[in-house]
């Protein structure tokens, strides 16, 4: 059964081992090939949110659950990250600046599928959109190469592709959305 406590201490290790995000994948990796594991653990979802699940300077770990059909913006991180399924899947559509319109526009450069049992690394100049297609929550651990709160992020408008800061209760109020939405059928 997956225990959340060795899974965190694995983590750590591993970050104080290798700066970089590789050996934090192979972690998230063993993690992520028990699903049923992890949600006997984690519980099984129910609601859209993000738990914290171990916070620090040089790592965060979190739990993240998308809503059915849940579409967040384009946004960045500005630290590598390791994203795991353990139920579900999330669309990830990949973004890139667009040179000739300064600094504040994009434009999709890819997109990539990752279900239960898939891991995705992501770079620390990544920026990308979620969408969870399906008609079920989706499960996800999340790993990041630094406090994942205190960085200064951006986001991107959905409609005009428009950077603007980053904002905790903007970001609560998608979660809170797809939740509304999901509780009157709509989801």
């Amino acid at each position: 059964m997956f225990d959340l406590d060795q899974f965190t201490a694995d983590c750590r290790a591993a970050r104080a081992a290798d700066r970089s995000s590789k050996t934090i994948c192979e972690v998230v990796k063993r993690a992520v090939s028990d699903p049923a594991g992890l949600l006997r653990s984690l519980g099984e979802p129910d609601r859209a949110g993000i738990k914290e699940i171990y916070r620090s300077p040089d790592l965060s770990i979190l739990n993240v659950v998308w809503a059915p059909r849940m579409m967040v913006m384009p946004h960045n991180h500005r630290m590598w990250a390791v994203i795991g399924v353990y139920g579900g899947r999330e669309d990830n559509i990949f973004w890139r600046r667009i040179a000739e319109a300064g600094d504040r526009q994009l434009e999709a450069a890819g997109a990539h599928s990752i279900a239960s049992k898939d891991v995705q690394p992501l770079g620390d100049d990544i920026i990308h959109s979620v969408t969870n297609p399906t008609s079920k929550f989706t499960a996800a651990i999340h790993v990041y190469g630094g406090d994942f709160f205190a960085v200064h992020r951006s986001e991107w408008e959905p409609d005009t592709l428009s950077e603007q800061p980053s904002d905790g209760n903007r970001a609560r109020q998608i979660f809170e959305e797809a939740n509304r939405r999901y509780a009157a059928g709509l989801g």
